[in-house]
């Protein structure tokens, strides 16, 4: 049975202080707008909404909207608002769904198991997607997109186009695009063949730095021969 949202239309003035006092009487301000239908302002209880948000389905469940005088609406939560310091809900956008069209939601990727590469050779595992965009019915949404990523070797990687892939779902993501892969965190010792190679650029750049200091040698020595020709001229 889906959830239930109780809303009461907002009258008068659609201000902060109006806002405000919505807030003072313990519910939200919130628009309930989409599939034809012209924007309704309304106040709703934040528990509910807090309740729909911390759910298994978050921000992707579908639920009714009661509004005293209206149809009942299939509805989903597309944008909130938080107040920073206290963290707690200040306003919130709810769009009417038509569950004969097809939508364009995010949806959490679940990572399953441990990766071999990462009990077997000491590597961790970095998850690069933590959302893909799907598209489907309302009624196909998952809660998430959950893989097995056991059999993940050391610089394994998993993409888009291993997730399971099902006729009511499409995947929006670049099929190549990387969702997880796991990595080193050693820092490997460079080979017999790095080593030398460094040991003669070392060896090139000291003999670059001799040569370059010889002129400097050899304007030292100057004076010491421009005395070497005055010295007759002091005897005449």
């Amino acid at each position: 049975m889906p959830e239930v949202v109780v809303a009461k239309p907002r009258e008068g003035k659609f201000n902060k202080n109006a806002a405000r006092r919505v807030r003072v009487a313990g519910k939200i301000p919130a628009v309930l707008y989409g599939a034809g239908h012209d924007s309704v302002a309304i106040e709703v209880d934040p528990k509910q909404i807090s309740r729909i948000l911390f759910s298994e389905t978050g921000h992707n469940t579908i639920f009714d909207v009661e509004i005293a005088g209206q149809p009942v609406a299939k509805a989903m939560i597309v944008d909130w608002q938080r107040e920073p310091i206290k963290d707690q809900l200040i306003h919130i956008d709810l769009k009417r769904i038509a569950l004969d069209k097809t939508l364009r939601v995010k949806v959490r990727v679940k990572l399953l198991g441990i990766p071999v590469g990462v009990k077997a050779s000491g590597g961790i595992l970095d998850q690069v997607l933590r959302q893909v965009e799907i598209e489907c019915l309302p009624a196909d949404i998952p809660a998430n997109i959950a893989v097995d990523v056991s059999d993940l070797a050391l610089f394994d990687s998993l993409r888009v186009s291993d997730l399971p892939h099902s006729g009511s779902i499409k995947f929006l993501n670049a099929e190549d695009a990387t969702v997880a892969h796991v990595v080193s965190i050693r820092e490997e010792a460079p080979t017999a063949a790095e080593a030398e190679a460094a040991a003669a650029t070392a060896a090139a750049t000291a003999a670059a730095a001799t040569t370059t200091a010889e002129p400097e040698v050899a304007k030292k020595g100057k004076p010491e021969t421009e005395a070497a020709t005055k010295k007759p001229e002091a005897k005449k």
